[in-house]
């Protein structure tokens, strides 16, 4: 088992890394795109699918049951300390807690997630746009979903306060 400053520098070793990886595909794609002589056709929905489906797709990755056996090697499913429910952690030291760290963070992986359906829309736009179709729709539901549950918990709130509301043994 490395030491923790051993930890520490494979940790960081990971990020500059995957930052390197980053730039170059960026690069490659940017001067793919340049000889192909193509211009940016991306347009205002194009910007609106990809922020939903970078959003629910992040989301997926990093929390949902789905991707859990991906996710195992490199983090874990523990008990929230609130005791709201359930969050997720990193696991282990160096490399596999930095990409523990990248894939149990929403907006981490969202990030790379975003960076890859953009790249596939210049290489394989068919299938990234319906996927894009797919992907922002559910991150749609999953904002109008917050919503509901948000005025529910406020309206039942405000019933128990009024004493109009759940007591034990009311609504089942």
């Amino acid at each position: 088992m490395p030491s923790n400053n051993q930890a520490d520098v494979q940790r960081r070793a990971t990020y500059v890394a995957l930052s390197s990886l980053f730039a170059s595909l960026f690069t490659v794609f940017s001067l793919y795109e340049r000889r192909k002589g193509k211009t940016d056709d991306f347009t205002a929905l194009d910007l609106a699918m990809l922020g939903l489906a970078s959003y629910r797709t992040g989301r997926m990755v990093a929390y949902d049951k789905v991707f859990e056996s991906q996710r195992m090697p490199f983090a874990e499913t523990v008990p929230d300390p609130t005791g709201a429910g359930e969050t997720v952690v990193p696991k282990g030291t160096g490399v596999r807690h930095a990409i523990g760290e990248l894939i149990s963070c929403p907006i981490c992986v969202g990030t790379w997630i975003a960076a890859i359906l953009v790249f596939g829309l210049t290489v394989l736009p068919g299938p990234t746009r319906m996927f894009l179709k797919i992907m922002s729709g559910i991150g749609l539901a999953e904002f109008i979903n917050a919503g509901t549950e948000a005025l529910q918990w406020n309206g039942e709130a405000a019933r128990v306060r009024t004493g109009a509301g759940r007591r034990s043994g009311d609504w089942i």
